[in-house]
């Protein structure tokens, strides 16, 4: 009987842990969906396609440090099928993922190295998030000309990701969860 109680004690504990981890991954993909939304209201006066501020990135840098890989991923990709879905079209689901999938395995590897803190890594997304849409664009238009395109977009890459990895770095302070 004694081995039953403690058995349901921990299945409750389980389902609590499931239960809390897929109520953050709902908040920080509504977060995230929130502050990309809001980033197509800013307008970035550069001239060049594709230019964000990358706020949504925000959640996803919180979520790899704080809730793991997995979690950051699904975040991601549930933000940018959602935004797509919702005020976009399928062309910006293709660079969104595009640029998102290969910033997110290149952040993943940056932080798992131990060599980048948590800016670095956020710049490393922005860098590789513009370089992964302007390599799409290159393949889907079939014109290497777009090439010119690329040291704006890796130096507004570097801004935008370190100032989102400085606010990262803020809000970890703050909410200081791990997985």
């Amino acid at each position: 009987m004694g081995a039953s109680l403690e058995s349901g004690a921990q299945i409750k504990t389980v389902k609590r842990k499931n239960t809390r981890r897929l109520a953050q991954l709902g908040l920080l993909t509504a977060l995230s969906l929130i502050a990309g939304y809001i980033e197509l209201l800013i307008p970035v006066p550069i001239g060049i396609p594709g230019v964000k501020l990358g706020l949504a990135n925000l959640m996803i840098v919180w979520a790899l440090y704080a809730l793991g890989p997995l979690e950051a991923l699904t975040v991601n990709g549930m933000r940018i099928l959602l935004s797509g879905f919702l005020f976009g079209n399928l062309s910006m689901i293709l660079y969104s993922l595009a640029g998102a999938s290969f910033s997110f395995v290149c952040m993943y590897l940056a932080k798992r190295s131990g060599a980048f803190g948590m800016t670095g890594v956020s710049i490393i997304g922005g860098v590789t998030h513009n370089l992964g849409q302007l390599l799409t664009a290159m393949v889907v238009l079939e014109t290497k000309s777009l090439v010119y395109y690329g040291p704006v977009l890796v130096v507004a890459g570097l801004l935008t990701g370190f100032l989102i990895g400085i606010i990262a770095g803020e809000v970890w302070k703050r909410v200081p969860l791990k997985s």
